[in-house]
């Protein structure tokens, strides 16, 4: 029997609104090969990012072959290329991938190992495919720019403010923050999303539509000594500002077209910094393999039952009908955790 080389994916020639038909279409691309450090891995289940419907927005431009999105993956390792060293055929992984590469949204996918974690052994694949881009997100943003200790005793007292705790990354970094010892302020404004930020384990929650202060005041808070901001960033600025302490940090992960105001942290001495959790794997930094590291670490948790899978939507098959529903409930902006698709 001749194998097979070529398989199932779901892309895009143009970029279009996600009512149209040809925003994401069924398609049939050449099945790749891994090279150097690159796992190839059948793709079991996928997740979507707003990431995913940012790339695919309407732009005067159209690819010559299938753009393929998806930066959420579980799976099983098909094949190794020749250095790597990580994984071998047969193992479950789960990772985010790359922004600079094809996405995961086809039956098999190439990635880089250092990338790349052993799925979580308690969860299924598509529980798994919840989590990489957003565990990623969070852990970072939380331990690596913010400087949130691991130490828990150093932590006690420390109150960190989570805009957007909803959502996919705000769905675990409350979870993380959790398991650091913080306490979690989380922000949401509808029945269902307080509910869900309350699950997640935030010790409170205030609306981001009124102002921050008076709202920490009421719960016996001057201010909060870390926030993630991970909704408009530009909007929620003023109130930032405002509410961290004096040399407090603010992360946020939303880019913006407005210019921030910095001299508003000066007098308080207050660190301001982006998340991005491509960074890594763009520039090929010489610590991509933290990636790797912290995604065992998030899979350990998981299956210590400490936190989570943000799982809340899932749909099946993977295909563009599919696909076209899941960008649209994301660009609704009111979904709460993650919208997940397993199984072609």
């Amino acid at each position: 029997m001749i194998a097979k080389n070529t398989m199932k994916a779901v892309g895009l020639y143009k970029y279009l609104n996600v009512e149209h038909s040809e925003s994401l279409i069924d398609v049939e691309i050449e099945k790749p090969v891994p090279v150097g450090k690159d796992l190839l891995v059948k793709v079991k289940a996928i997740s979507v990012n707003p990431v995913d419907t940012k790339v695919r927005a309407p732009k005067d431009k159209t690819e010559v072959s299938p753009r393929i999105l998806g930066w959420d993956v579980a799976g099983v390792v098909e094949q190794t290329g020749p250095e790597c060293t990580l994984f071998q055929p047969g193992d479950e992984v789960y990772y985010a991938g790359s922004i600079t590469r094809p996405g995961g949204n086809s039956e098999f996918h190439l990635v880089d190992e250092r990338i790349v974690g052993t799925k979580p052994s308690t969860l299924d694949f598509a529980q798994s495919a919840a989590l990489p881009l957003t565990a990623i997100t969070a852990w970072e943003a939380l331990f690596d720019r913010l400087g949130v200790s691991h130490n828990k005793d150093i932590n006690t007292g420390k109150v960190i403010l989570i805009i957007g705790a909803a959502g996919g990354v705000g769905s675990i970094a409350t979870q993380l923050a959790k398991y650091a010892g913080l306490t979690v302020i989380g922000t949401a404004s509808r029945p269902t999303s307080i509910d869900w930020v309350k699950t997640m384990g935030a010790d409170h929650v205030i609306n981001h539509h009124n102002s921050f202060v008076p709202q920490l005041n009421a719960l016996g808070l001057q201010h909060t000594d870390y926030i993630l901001c991970l909704n408009s960033t530009e909007q929620h600025w003023q109130n930032m500002a405002e509410a961290i302490a004096p040399q407090g940090k603010i992360c946020s992960i939303v880019e913006t077209d407005q210019p921030l105001n910095l001299t508003l942290l000066k007098n308080k001495s207050v660190t301001f910094v982006w998340e991005l959790m491509f960074t890594r794997s763009m520039f090929q930094t010489e610590d991509m393999i933290e990636q790797h590291n912290l995604l065992n670490e998030v899979a350990q948790l998981i299956d210590s039952g400490t936190i989570r899978t943000t799982l809340a939507v899932r749909l099946e098959p993977i295909d563009a009908t599919n696909l076209r529903k899941a960008h649209a409930m994301i660009e609704a902006g009111d979904t709460v955790g993650k919208v997940v698709l397993e199984h072609f």
